[in-house]
């Protein structure tokens, strides 16, 4: 007879084996199960039993929420939560899952009646009735979550359970229906289709289902007539957006919508591969959207599972320490992996992401690819925080370092700033003006009352991250001096050629700390006091910026630019008040020419008053 350490062992044995045969779907490699569970066990150490909700310090991008610090429970990272432990196949880890499962849904507002109908708040310490304001994206993305219970755990839960999760998602999938969220706003039109489609669909809610197909072909349509994402080339969004995709195209049952998305899936690979910059391993500017600079290893981790290892940058089990990524079957088209494999000679991507009407600027990126660095752009672009409009990337000894331009308002990203660039191959002439209809934090949230604000400190900054503790700054800095910076093999060439907020002082500083290091051009340093930017007459900072190899001959000239007056125009039936006509003449070049009104302005008057050209053709405009 056996002893009880033996049927004990057994017993183990035989749980680990029926988990293992539960999750051979989602794990079929040893690797990527190791992985997951080392992920989980992370979010094992945070969960707090009394909630039944994962716990964790307070955390925001600095709105929706009114809360400041302390320790919060999120529901939607507890959903999240949830699904894996689900996934693990673990019948000791099905009980917890029921818990948290049926703490969040009750969380939910499931009253029609009301305003926020179908969503969550972000944590269970503030209602929705305390935010500020409430995110309607919370219906998107916990109904996606809650969907994954329902399509491959809802016969493990009790009936209970069950029908609290079906109700749940139909609440939630009808919020969204509801909102009717743009196409312009890309990862939410995309998660938003496949909550209402896939409810639809698996509930058979005929509603439900048509809107969703309605909503995927409208956003397909969208995509195509303006040329792009509107969320253009974004480290963050463009992951969500093929992540989201590639839920659709798991789970969808209909031909036709499967058809659409296999095309916008291909499209989102070629709008990431045209851009990876294989020698510094980082994503290529310009960024809608991007909350670091630098890649973090998730989103490397997501491009070698997408291609399959194709592309290694770490381990199988590294790549798949994640308690989600084992449920997205990411897919990269094959003809695109070169992109991630090899660049040997210098190449250019100019893409319009947003085409307009005629008399409408496009937006357009222009990306420089060189095997020592990466320079990229967006022709007319805001410094909101999470923008990334002009960015550029290169190696050190110590990996890689970025440098892009900012604009601190007491220290942070002012989101009423605007940037206006020309770039031709490694050379970028640009200018920094104020917007007078924006926010201060955020590009809409915090709208500026009457254009005024008040600040004790106004700057651009040209930030340098990463491993650049290498750059050599120089002792002094003055407006209209060219600066030279090095770095690794990257020299960048910066000048700058106009700075002013009216008749203030303004000047040059430079500076370094523990984060990075920094050329700054200081508009404004003092006790605080009010700018009101629909009076001020003039403000901003017109600057070139060249960058090349370390080993390359230096220029010696400073670069051969000059401001004449453009001609008065009319925007909306208004005139616009002067503008400055700057042109770089560039030794065996074209000129670049930037035509930019100083005065600050609405944002649709000032983009449409400022004009690009590279000798004589319009930059800003696809043909």
């Amino acid at each position: 007879m056996m002893g009880c350490r033996q049927i004990a062992w057994l017993g183990l044995l035989a749980v680990t084996y029926c988990a293992s045969c539960f999750g051979a779907e989602f794990f079929p490699t040893s690797a990527r199960r190791e992985g997951f569970l080392k992920a989980l066990a992370r979010q094992d150490a945070n969960y707090d039993e009394a909630e039944k909700m994962l716990a964790g310090p307070f955390s925001s991008p600095g709105y929706h929420t009114t809360l400041d610090s302390g320790t919060v429970h999120r529901t939607r990272d507890s959903l999240v939560y949830a699904v894996a432990l689900l996934d693990s196949g673990d019948p000791n880890r099905l009980e917890r899952a029921e818990r948290i499962l049926d703490r969040v849904i009750d969380l939910q507002d499931q009253d029609p009646a009301s305003r926020t109908y179908g969503i969550w708040s972000w944590f269970l310490e503030e209602p929705l009735s305390q935010m500020s304001p409430p995110d309607w994206n919370w219906a998107d993305f916990c109904g996606t979550q809650l969907l994954q219970v329902a399509i491959d755990h809802m016969d493990r839960l009790p009936e209970e359970l069950q029908v609290k999760v079906r109700q749940s998602i139909l609440h939630a999938a009808r919020s969204i229906r509801r909102r009717n969220v743009g196409p312009g706003y890309t990862n939410i039109a995309i998660m938003g289709t496949y909550v209402t489609l896939i409810a639809g669909e698996r509930f058979d809610d005929r509603e439900l289902l048509d809107y969703g197909k309605q909503r995927l072909q409208r956003f397909r349509d969208y995509t195509e007539e303006k040329g792009s994402f509107s969320e253009y080339n974004s480290p963050t969004y463009t992951v969500v957006a093929i992540h989201e995709l590639t839920r659709i195209l798991a789970h969808v049952k209909d031909g036709e919508s499967k058809r659409l998305v296999e095309e916008l899936n291909r499209f989102a690979w070629y709008h990431l591969a045209r851009r990876f910059h294989v020698p510094t391993e980082q994503w290529a500017g310009p960024h809608s959207r991007s909350y670091a600079t630098l890649l973090r290893p998730s989103t490397l981790a997501f491009i070698q599972r997408g291609t399959d290892g194709a592309v290694r940058f770490l381990s199988e089990a590294e790549a798949y320490e994640s308690i989600d990524a084992h449920r997205i079957p990411i897919d990269c088209p094959e003809d695109l992996l070169p992109y991630f494999l090899s660049l040997t000679e210098p190449r250019e991507e100019i893409e319009a992401f947003v085409m307009n009407p005629s008399g409408e600027h496009d937006l357009i990126g222009r990306t420089y690819l060189h095997p020592d660095f990466t320079l990229g752009s967006i022709n007319c672009g805001d410094l909101w925080n999470q923008r990334r409009p002009l960015v550029a990337y290169w190696n050190t000894s110590a990996g890689p370092a970025a440098m892009r331009v900012r604009f601190l308002h007491d220290g942070y990203d002012y989101a009423s700033a605007s940037l206006f660039t020309i770039q031709d191959a490694a050379d970028v002439l640009g200018a920094v003006v104020f917007a007078t209809d924006r926010g201060d934090t955020h590009i809409s949230l915090d709208r500026i009352a009457n254009g005024t604000i008040q600040a004790r400190d106004l700057r651009m900054r040209l930030q340098f991250e990463g491993a650049a503790h290498d750059l050599k700054l120089p002792d002094q800095v003055r407006i209209g001096d060219l600066i030279t910076l090095e770095s690794g093999r990257m020299q960048a060439r910066f000048c700058v050629h106009a700075a002013q907020i009216d008749d203030l002082h303004v000047r040059m500083e430079t500076g370094r700390d523990d984060d990075g290091v920094w050329v700054d051009v200081v508009l404004y340093n003092g006790v605080t006091r009010e700018f009101d930017f629909n009076k001020i007459v003039a403000a901003g900072v017109v600057f070139t910026l060249s960058v090349t190899r370390s080993a390359a001959p230096m220029q010696v000239a400073d670069p051969v630019v000059f401001k004449t007056m453009a001609s008065t125009i009319i925007v909306e039936g208004e005139v616009i008040p002067p503008r400055d006509k700057w042109q770089w003449r560039r030794s065996g070049k074209t000129p670049l020419i930037l035509t930019v009104p100083m005065t600050p302005l609405p944002t649709k008057r000032q983009t449409t008053a400022t004009t690009a050209q590279i000798d004589v053709e319009d930059p800003w405009k696809s043909f």
